[in-house]
């Protein structure tokens, strides 16, 4: 109940403020998206796109003016990892699924003028940057919900937030359509994605009785999209507002 509330707070913030205070420039993009997600962590704690799974999305975007747009992004992103494959630390024999939910407030700053329809600034590259709540539902390789079974003794929550960065080329196709090709990283605020918190004792290191183990941790985890969008656009600008249409 706590985490839906947090959820529809978010939401409603993310969409007043795209919302532009007057309707005559209101000049916005939806745009649905589709791609590669990939998780960074205690078990691939460096291997970008390894095991990478499905992600797919839908977005909202607002342009300001030539240089600068703001969206709100859904995500929906598969995330897994094995020691077995990634092979780090394989004689933990480890291994999680996931499915998260991704709700981001993001500005992007364009290289390039740009919108979308344009004749004669069609491209664009731009970086990003922004903040986003999220939630998961982590599983073992069998379906079984990790989270109630507290195998690190502690009752965390599945809802966090997120800061998406990254970088992308912005392409207008025709007079109302636009593709962007993007790659987006997620630094989150929980190390639980994979169950997993810090550095995980095996049992010959707690025979040991390794006092340094989180010398050697991952603090948090992380997870990433390589996506295609194809966008709409609707409401269109008139000509003293963009140049170049």
């Amino acid at each position: 109940m706590k985490n839906s509330k947090v959820l529809t707070a978010f939401l409603i913030l993310a969409l007043s403020l795209l919302m532009p205070k007057e309707a005559n420039s209101q000049i916005m993009e939806v745009g649905a998206t589709g791609g590669l997600s990939y998780y960074i962590g205690d078990i691939n704690p460096s291997k970008h796109f390894n095991q990478s799974e499905i992600g797919f999305g839908a977005s909202l975007r607002y342009y300001q003016n030539l240089r600068w747009a703001f969206r709100f992004q859904y995500s929906r992103l598969g995330l897994t990892s094995s020691d077995e494959v990634v092979a780090f630390r394989p004689e933990r024999n480890l291994a999680f699924n996931s499915d998260v939910n991704d709700f981001a407030l993001i500005a992007e700053f364009n290289f390039f003028n740009y919108w979308t329809g344009s004749k004669k600034e069609r491209i664009t590259p731009y970086i990003f940057a922004g903040v986003s709540l999220l939630s998961f539902n982590s599983t073992d390789l069998e379906g079984n919900a990790l989270q109630p079974q507290k195998n690190e003794g502690v009752d965390y929550s599945t809802l966090s937030w997120s800061v998406p960065f990254g970088i992308g080329v912005k392409y207008s196709i025709s007079k109302r359509l636009g593709a962007t090709l993007e790659w987006r990283i997620h630094k989150t605020f929980t190390d639980y994605i994979d169950d997993i918190e810090g550095y995980y004792l095996d049992e010959p290191e707690m025979q040991r009785g390794n006092g340094n183990s989180h010398v050697f941790g991952y603090n948090n985890d992380w997870y990433g999209i390589l996506g295609l969008t194809l966008s709409y656009r609707f409401n269109l600008p008139s000509r003293t507002v963009c140049h170049g249409m």
